[in-house]
C-alpha cells in the first residue's frame, strides 16, 4: 500500500506492481464475481409467480452455474476483466501516491489529512474507471451471457467480439454505457479501500505482536473490502443492471427508482454475501501480493 511520503519504489515499478497484483486477484476471484453479477440481474419474482429464483446464495450459484453451463462458463469474462485490472488497478494505486502530494502541497509537513488521502483515492479512482470502462462493459456482458437453448446464437463469440459488436451496432459511446454509476461505485470504492486498508493496517500495528507482515495485511485487506462493499453495494447493483441490460432502462437516474418501486431499498444490497466474498477475498489477495511485490521490485531497484 502506498504510504505517506516518498515512494521505497519508481513510479513505473509502482503500476507495475499494482497491475501485477490486481490481475492476480482477477483471476482467483472471478469465480464469484460471476456469481454475484447473476445475483444482482436476477429479477425479483412477481406476485403469483410460484418458480422458485434460479440462483440462490454464493455456493448455490457458483454450484448451478458450473452444473448448467460448466465450469469454464465461471471465467467468463477474465480477458476484460484482466484488461480491467491492467488499466483499473494500476491507475488508481499507481496514481494515487503523486495526485495525494499534488493534493496537499510540496511544502506540506506534518500527517497527511484523511480527508486528503480519499480526495486523492476518490480522484484516481473516476480517472482510472473512465478509462476502463468498455472493460468493465464486456466483461459484465460475457457474466451476465448464460447458457443459451440449441439453435440460439450468443451475442458475442469473445470479448474482442464483444468490443467490435458494441461499437459497430450502438456506436464507440455505447462502451461507456453505464460510466455513471461505475465511476461513483469506483471513485467511492477506492478511496473505501485505501484509506480504510491504511487506518486498519495502522491500527493493528500498534497492538504489541502485530508487526508489518502477512497476517497484518490479511485483516487490513479484509477491512478494507467489507467497507466497501457496504458503501459500495447499492451503485455496484445499478452499474451491474445498467451494463447487463442498458434497454431496460432510460439512464442511471431510471435505473434506481425502478429497482427501488419495484423490488424496495433491500434490492440494493442483493448479492451483499457474494459481493463481500468477492471483494473481500479480492482485497485479501490483492493487497498481499502487492506488497509482496513491491518487496520485490524494491529489491531489484535497490539492486540496480
Amino acid at each position: 500500500m502506498v504510504q505517506q511520503g516518498k515512494s521505497e519504489i519508481s513510479f513505473g515499478g509502482t503500476l507495475a506492481c499494482s497491475s501485477f497484483a490486481a490481475c492476480f486477484a482477477e483471476i482467483c476471484t472471478i469465480p464469484l464475481d460471476t456469481a454475484k453479477v447473476r445475483l444482482q440481474l436476477q429479477k425479483k419474482a412477481v406476485e403469483g409467480d410460484v418458480a422458485l429464483p434460479k440462483y440462490r446464495g454464493l455456493l448455490g450459484t457458483v454450484g448451478t452455474i458450473a452444473r448448467e453451463e460448466g465450469l469454464v462458463s465461471l471465467w467468463k469474462g477474465i480477458v476484460p476483466g484482466l484488461h480491467r485490472q491492467c488499466l483499473f488497478g494500476g491507475l488508481r494505486i499507481g496514481l494515487y501516491e503523486p495526485v495525494r502530494n499534488l493534493y496537499v502541497g510540496k511544502d506540506h509537513v506534518g500527517d497527511i489529512p484523511l480527508t486528503k488521502k480519499i480526495l486523492a483515492a476518490l480522484t484516481t479512482g473516476a480517472v482510472g474507471i473512465t478509462i476502463a470502462n468498455p472493460t468493465d462493459l464486456v466483461k459484465v456482458r460475457l457474466q451476465a451471457e448464460g447458457k443459451l437453448p440449441p439453435g440460439v446464437p450468443r451475442r458475442y463469440s469473445g470479448s474482442l467480439n464483444a468490443y467490435s459488436t458494441i461499437a459497430r451496432q450502438d456506436g464507440v459511446a455505447a462502451l461507456w454505457t453505464g460510466l455513471g454509476p461505475n465511476v461513483a461505485r469506483n471513485a467511492i470504492i477506492n478511496a473505501a479501500e485505501l484509506a480504510s486498508y491504511d487506518q486498519v493496517k495502522q491500527t493493528i500495528l500498534k497492538i504489541p505482536g502485530f508487526t508489518d507482515n502477512v497476517v497484518t495485511h490479511l485483516f487490513a485487506g479484509l477491512g478494507a473490502g467489507f467497507f466497501a462493499v457496504c458503501i459500495g453495494s447499492p451503485v455496484d447493483v445499478v452499474k451491474s443492471r445498467m451494463m447487463g441490460d442498458s434497454t431496460a432502462y432510460k439512464n442511471t437516474l431510471d435505473c434506481f427508482i425502478k429497482t427501488l418501486k419495484n423490488e424496495g431499498p433491500l434490492a440494493f444490497y442483493k448479492g451483499f454475501i457474494p459481493n463481500f466474498g468477492r471483494l473481500g477475498s479480492w482485497n485479501v489477495i490483492m493487497f498481499l501480493t502487492l506488497e509482496q511485490a513491491k518487496k520485490f521490485v524494491k529489491n531489484l531497484e535497490t539492486k540496480n
